[in-house]
């Protein structure tokens, strides 16, 4: 057996020795964490409290991600947003972690007893890149899924803001016109607004603050305005219903903008292709003319 794979087993046993010794040291609460005063759990639909494979591999490593100070805020946000189990998020990036720097040693011993050497010093590089890039994946795909909800969220509510001015237009009350403007549909943004004014009415406070604590969440603007509006529309009645029109028309014309420059950017990079398309005929039919004339010469 070659030393270089007599290495990589041996450090392979090492890392996973120290994973389990970390697991096993930040496996219990700190005392912070015990003395602090949890917050309400935000619902979670059914779908999302299944774990999947990499959740239930890396379970014993949350912890000691944990201790390190992960996630960051930003992740939390968009945890938050996707309605996803934190720890379930840890277990998932120590697993990748763990197959980022477990999968090139392993594939490369194979390699070198099937008789294939690939050991050289570019293959300290290419190894460092795929544990890097397999360690920052559950992040990228976090924040590509917080940004389509948060995408999502906002449309929707641009819809929810007409349907809260025709309600009120029919003689409904502002808790009324709430409920009217969601109950008619099924989207999961919609219903998202429909739990939380349930949630507000169960809890007996203003529909308001649960649409502006939605857009804390959500980090939209848009949420936080339209729940001002609301109030006012709560205290004055239908003295405000002009100032709600005028609200609803702002952010249909915020979405239907939006949505003109999505449309814009993808025009212009479904132009690249067609341009390099164009060089590439224009290379294959000139080569032959340059080519001919290099040879005559």
């Amino acid at each position: 057996m070659s030393p270089w794979l007599l290495g990589t087993a041996g450090g392979a046993v090492a890392a996973a020795g120290l994973w389990v010794l970390l697991a096993l040291r930040w496996s219990r609460p700190r005392l912070v964490d015990l003395l602090a005063d949890p917050l309400p759990p935000a619902p979670v639909p059914s779908r999302a409290r299944r774990a999947g494979w990499a959740a239930r591999l890396g379970a014993h490593g949350a912890p000691a991600l944990a201790a390190l100070g992960l996630p960051t805020a930003r992740t939390r946000r968009s945890l938050a947003i996707c309605e996803r189990d934190t720890v379930a998020y840890l277990a998932e990036k120590t697993t990748a972690g763990l197959l980022g720097l477990g999968v090139p040693p392993v594939l490369g011993a194979a390699l070198l007893a099937a008789g294939v050497d690939i050991f050289s010093l570019a293959g300290l590089p290419a190894w460092a890149l795929f544990a890097a890039v397999a360690w920052l994946a559950p992040d990228l795909a976090l924040r590509d899924e917080a940004e389509r909800r948060r995408e999502q969220m906002r449309h929707t509510v641009a819809a929810f803001a007409d349907l809260v001015v025709v309600a009120l237009a029919g003689g409904a009350g502002v808790t009324g016109a709430l409920t009217d403007a969601t109950r008619p549909h099924t989207g999961p943004a919609m219903a998202t607004i429909r739990t939380a004014l349930r949630g507000a009415a169960v809890r007996r406070q203003p529909p308001w603050e649960a649409l502006r604590a939605l857009g804390e969440r959500y980090h939209l603007g848009e949420l936080a305005e339209l729940a001002a509006s609301l109030q006012l529309a709560g205290t004055d009645g239908a003295r405000v219903r002009a100032s709600l029109a005028a609200k609803a028309t702002s952010l249909r014309t915020q979405h239907l903008a939006a949505l003109d420059a999505q449309a814009q950017s993808a025009t212009e990079r479904m132009s690249l292709p067609v341009v390099l398309l164009f060089a590439g005929f224009l290379v294959l039919i000139g080569y032959p003319a340059l080519d001919l004339i290099l040879t005559t010469l």
